[in-house]
């Protein structure tokens, strides 16, 4: 097997869904360490409870002086190279803990690529197992068994790690799992894919990306090597506003991928309510009877798992007390940890190298510590990223106790402030699904990772888009933890989208002393080219979420909304920690549209996955303010020192 069938596999599927696949890449500032220099590479076939046995490559130091831990993961993504004599450029979460000296396993896990048995998407977790049930739990656990008992030279303790999907497998891995698991860090775990992560965002389907990655992720019927020139789908476009546009309704477009009996597409977009096909497959539920000591990360910007890290984080602690439990929240994209330095995601420059910082002060001093008894820097139980400010903050839990709850209030005018006005009043715009709000300006087929801190200039600029903005700011304001928009609302429709988008509005004019001038020109490694762009003016997108009006009681059982009638909708965008800097604005957007990022809402209460053209109709959407309709963002403001 060729070294570069790895790469191949990463390219395609960094293609067809952004930055998921991308999950095996750790980032670049490796010195170009040469593992067939100081690993030796055995492969095994290991055998689970059940029988089947699952292919797993092991990474063994050549110095035999000492023993070392075991650092797994398990992917669905190929634990490719295959062959002894193949080696992969990297390994591990990060190029320093090569050079530390771990035994690193890579795993198909079962039913991928070069393991047996039926891969089954988000493997549901059984609480009640007989001696030959199985889950990820008991495939992790045979997997450990196994490993201390046939690799020598190993301590006796074992840490996992995986990223996106892999981070899934070690979520749900540490659940009852063997006692010699002593560290995990899951990295961006697609955790709910219904509330929040990959697949829908409050009843909102996530349609771009869910298409471009299930038709390349496929379900496979026996183990088999990854193709040498995979076929990736024909979008016929370089502009997926067009392209998704012209397939027409969701129902057409599942069309496209119906005739591939391994397509997973059509199960995501037909299961549109939190029925038990989901509920079943929330890890979060099970995360309990944990004894390891359990890092998470994720980034404040991450395209596709905004919410598992946060919600594995809450979840682990509520249900595993005396155990090490901490959060790392960056600046970065879904998996930008491992692929880049960290200084910058499109024209938002960050200063420094996050990443290089992260990897030096928390995740290597977790692992040495938990894993080799070395203690060095001592990690936080939530080390996060203050954007705006570009300064790393160590809390004792998250959202940190200090931030007190406010609200920022829709006011008449298009204004925004922290007091409501007492006149009742409503803005109005037309939703036309056959001309829907664009989520970016970039003309791309794929979902371009920098759309999280895009400009917002061209959307303020619509007609169908609601825009309230605060005076300038004279001191900074610090909103860390959840955001949660209470709007009251009417539609003529019988259903609709509402897309919250919290902003922040750069000074018309910048003193450009004080703006790094890599940001007026070029962006970090991205997906799509950047153009240039002056800061001045710039809006920022800081948080930004669609809610489908008709779970607005429930996501199980929806219901049409009356036309014409005031109703309130509430919900929750996931945590941020930024601060709006004196002499900025803060801004607020909302429309009822995001495409291609969301599915077309018809604006009439039907199934959407079913719904025929002449259901898609235009709806005159009003959102109400002041007196007792007064909509507004629930924010955790900070205190500011300088205030004081």
């Amino acid at each position: 097997m060729r070294q570069d069938v790895m790469q191949r596999v990463f390219i395609f599927l960094a293609t067809a869904f952004g930055t998921l696949a991308f999950a095996q890449t750790p980032t670049a500032p490796e010195a170009e360490f040469n593992i067939r220099e100081s690993y030796t590479k055995y492969e095994y076939r290991i055998p689970m409870r059940d029988g089947k046995r699952l292919f797993t490559s092991v990474y063994v130091p050549k110095d035999q002086s000492k023993t070392y831990p075991f650092l797994i993961q398990r992917t669905p993504y190929s634990a490719a190279p295959y062959g002894v004599d193949e080696y992969p450029r990297r390994l591990g979460p990060a190029p320093e803990l090569l050079k530390l000296g771990y035994i690193f396993v890579t795993q198909d896990v079962r039913g991928r690529y070069m393991s047996e048995g039926r891969f089954i998407e988000m493997t549901p977790h059984q609480v009640v197992k007989g001696p030959k049930d199985v889950d990820e739990s008991t495939d992790m656990y045979d997997t450990a068994e196994w490993l201390l008992k046939n690799v020598p030279y190993n301590n006796g303790r074992i840490g996992l790690w995986g990223n996106s999907y892999p981070g899934f497998f070690v979520s749900s891995s540490i659940i009852d799992s063997h006692p010699a698991v002593k560290a995990a860090s899951p990295q961006a775990p697609v955790t709910d894919l219904y509330m929040g992560d990959d697949s829908y965002h409050n009843g909102a389907f996530m349609l771009a990306s869910n298409f471009g990655f299930y038709t390349g992720f496929k379900q496979q019927d026996t183990p088999t090597l990854p193709p040498k020139n995979q076929i990736r789908f024909d979008f016929g476009s370089q502009d997926a506003y067009e392209f998704y546009l012209k397939a027409g309704t969701l129902a057409d477009i599942i069309k496209l991928t119906s005739a591939d009996k391994n397509s997973l597409f059509a199960s995501q977009a037909v299961n549109d309510t939190y029925s038990d096909y989901w509920q079943s497959r929330d890890i979060s539920r099970h995360l309990k009877n944990i004894k390891t000591a359990v890092l998470t990360v994720g980034g404040w910007y991450d395209l596709e798992d905004p919410v598992g890290p946060l919600k594995v984080y809450k979840e682990i602690g509520k249900n595993n007390k005396g155990i090490f439990n901490s959060l790392v929240m960056g600046p970065w994209s879904h998996g930008g940890w491992l692929r880049y330095d960290g200084a910058k995601l499109g024209h938002v420059d960050f200063g420094f190298k996050t990443a290089d910082w992260y990897r030096k002060n928390i995740l290597v001093p977790f692992f040495e510590k938990y894993l080799k008894d070395k203690d060095g820097v001592k990690v936080a139980e939530a080390n996060v990223f203050e954007t705006g400010t570009n300064v790393w903050r160590q809390y004792p839990q998250w959202p940190p106790a200090a931030a007190q709850p406010k609200s920022l209030y829709l006011k008449a005018g298009g204004r925004l402030g922290w007091m409501q006005d007492s006149t009742k009043g409503f803005d109005e715009y037309i939703s036309d699904p056959a001309k829907p709000v664009p989520y970016t300006s970039a003309v791309t087929i794929n979902v371009p990772q920098e759309y999280v801190v895009g400009d917002q200039r061209f959307a303020a600029s619509r007609t169908d888009v609601l825009v309230y903005q605060s005076d300038v700011l004279e001191e900074d304001v610090t909103i860390a933890g959840p955001v949660r928009p209470k709007l009251f609302a009417s539609t003529s429709g019988t259903d609709s989208d509402f897309v919250v988008k919290l902003i922040d509005v750069y000074p018309a004019e910048l003193n450009m002393a004080n703006v790094n001038p890599a940001s007026q020109t070029s962006a970090a490694p991205r997906d799509v080219p950047v153009p240039s762009v002056q800061m001045a003016g710039f809006q920022q997108l800081i948080r930004g979420e669609p809610f489908r009006a008709k779970f607005r009681k429930s996501f199980v059982t929806p219901s049409p909304m009356v036309p014409n009638q005031v109703d309130k909708i509430e919900f929750d965008l996931p945590d941020i920690l930024h601060t709006f800097r004196r002499g900025h604005r803060i801004m607020v957007q909302i429309q009822s549209s995001w495409f291609p990022l969301v599915d077309r809402n018809p604006q009439t209460f039907v199934s959407i996955p079913s719904a025929k053209a002449s259901d898609y109709v235009k709806a005159t959407q009003r959102v109400f303010r002041g007196g007792a309709e007064s909509s507004a963002l629930g924010v955790w403001v900070m205190a500011n020192p300088a205030a004081k």
